[in-house]
């Protein structure tokens, strides 16, 4: 997945967190002060983000030299250095916190997302992310999420036809949204739909759907409900679940399994930025 430019994003990020100047730095370090940084994993993970970690410090400065060590992807241990960076010290302290927090985010996604990816493993089911995602960064945390091994679901509301209980309630039904939806949507676009119970697979089918949500469900309807559609549509199992019970909801035979608290509720990776060297720091 190619990142976009970011450049706007972290142009506003940097501004939010410098203002005027870097207060402590301008004090501190004398101009041309140069210094080394390593970035370090300080518990195991996924990382994810090294190449918006580089942006940020060379918006800084030109002459940065962000070497990354590992890919974005990759499982790690605790202490593996994931990248040096080399350069002008006030501009590699003025980016270190916004980096950090760019690398540690999206690599706490990652590393929540391999989990899930890994307790699957053996099924037919992707586990695939939502749109329940930091606002402005989403791209980002979909990035994140395709660097842990699992999916994406529609980036936005413009890429993709999900009917939601909401929609139920305003077209009067199951059956006439999806009518409306293939009469409104292109012919390109899969249609699919949220249901709560059996009736509502039962109806969806009948309907068309391309894509049935079993919305919340539990495991023994879930898998009556897998039964019912019969690979007559893909299934997605949605609604709370975990890393403890993702194994027994892929083990019904659901296609797709998403999970809005890898985007969410996701804790931050541990990772610091440690100097090794410089000359006249302080």
């Amino acid at each position: 997945m190619q990142l976009p430019d970011l450049t706007p994003l972290i142009d506003r990020c940097l501004a939010e967190d410098m203002g005027g100047g870097d207060l402590t730095t301008l004090a501190l370090v004398r101009p041309g002060t140069l210094a080394e940084g390593r970035m370090v994993l300080k518990e195991a993970g996924v990382a994810a983000g090294l190449p918006v970690a580089a942006r940020v410090f060379g918006r800084l400065s030109r002459d940065i030299v962000f070497h990354p060590l590992v890919e974005d992807g990759e499982s790690c241990p605790p202490g593996r250095v994931l990248a040096t960076v080399r350069g002008d010290a006030a501009a590699i302290l003025g980016g270190e916190r916004l980096a950090l927090n760019f690398l540690q985010r999206l690599s706490g996604i990652a590393t929540a997302t391999r989990r899930l990816v890994d307790r699957v493993a053996g099924f037919r089911a992707r586990i695939v992310d939502t749109r329940k995602t930091t606002p402005g960064l989403r791209v980002l945390e979909k990035y994140a999420v395709r660097a842990g091994g699992g999916s994406n679901h529609r980036f936005g509301l413009f890429d993709g036809v999900l009917i939601k209980d909401n929609h139920l309630a305003l077209t009067g039904g199951i059956a006439p949204a999806i009518r409306a939806a293939r009469e409104g949507a292109p012919h390109t676009v899969r249609i699919e739909v949220e249901v709560e119970d059996l009736p509502g697979v039962a109806e969806a089918l009948a309907a068309g759907a391309d894509i049935i949500l079993l919305d919340n469900m539990d495991v023994a309807t879930m898998a009556r409900a897998v039964a019912l559609v019969g690979g007559r549509a893909l299934t997605e199992a949605s609604g709370g679940i975990t890393l403890e019970t993702a194994a027994a909801v892929a083990a019904t035979g659901v296609d797709f399994i998403s999970v809005g608290a890898l985007t969410h509720s996701v804790r931050s990776l541990d990772i610091g930025l440690d100097f090794v060297g410089g000359d006249d720091i302080g």
